[in-house]
């Protein structure tokens, strides 16, 4: 050990050992790939649309302040003009009226933003009814085939959306009867917000409910179980087709807003290479 001017101990500037630095030598070597599950985000990325008589937020945008000219000589930089739920992002808690008294973005604990996950694929049966419906037997049988959800983790669910992602009319799939992408069950809802342990459900369309979901019983199962037991949600995710069914490690990354019912957040994937 070596001492500072101060004649307090240092900490030796030795070789860096345990599992951070575990992690970051595979990061280095070449054996944990990083792959990106978010969204690009800009004027044209697909937003959900609310029938009337309810209120829809703003799409993303860039207002220029300045552009290496007279407001701003040497800088270019913009304001943003978003709404909280818009491209990738994370609802909180306080997004429902069930979780009205739980976190803001701002206040989720930092351990649930981080963790395992688990990657459930049922794109097949989503390419022949976009208005499939996940339910508990379903999860059931992919827990024989590759173990129980992950405590703590995320579940994120693998339906091929993602391949409309910059098409707003596909992706949205809305027609006089409603809008038609896959979702979960209101049973399934409730056993995933009452009966697993997870931290929060991931999708690749634009909420974490089904098109639908608003004929469901009750409306919107998913924010209704979910946000209501301190549970999140991630939507429009891409390249889950890259992940493995188990073994990826995810960080979601909202912006700490203060009051925040969401937010637009980078979400990363960190994945063993075989």
């Amino acid at each position: 050990m070596t001492h500072d001017t101060a004649g307090t101990p240092a900490v030796s500037a030795g070789p860096a050992t345990g599992p951070v630095a575990d992690f970051l030598a595979a990061l280095a070597g070449g054996g944990i790939e990083i792959v990106d599950l978010t969204n690009r985000l800009d004027s044209s990325t697909p937003t959900l649309e609310l029938p009337a008589p309810f209120a829809n937020l703003i799409d993303f945008s860039l207002e220029t302040v300045s552009e290496y000219n007279e407001p701003g000589p040497f800088w270019k930089h913009a304001n943003i003009h978003t709404g909280e739920h818009i491209g990738t992002h994370l609802d909180a808690p306080i997004h429902w009226i069930t979780g009205r008294d739980s976190h803001d973005v701002a206040d989720i604990p930092l351990p649930r933003l981080a963790g395992p996950a688990v990657v459930l694929d049922f794109t097949g049966q989503a390419a022949a009814d976009p208005d499939f419906l996940l339910e508990v037997e379903h999860i059931k049988a992919w827990e024989t085939e590759h173990g129980p959800l992950p405590d703590g983790g995320w579940v994120l669910y693998r339906t091929g959306w993602d391949q409309y992602a910059a098409d707003r009319e596909r992706f949205l799939n809305a027609d006089e009867s409603g809008s038609h992408t896959p979702g979960v069950s209101a049973e399934c809802a409730k056993w995933l917000a009452e009966e697993t342990d997870i931290a929060g459900f991931g999708v690749e369309t634009v909420g974490i409910d089904a098109g639908n979901a608003a004929l469901l019983d009750p409306p919107f199962p998913m924010h209704h179980y979910l946000l209501g037991v301190d549970k999140y949600g991630i939507t429009s995710l891409q390249n889950l087709s890259r992940l493995p069914a188990r073994g990826a490690m995810v960080v979601v990354a909202p912006l700490p807003i203060v009051g925040g019912t969401g937010s637009p957040a980078r979400v990363l994937a960190f994945v063993p290479k075989q």
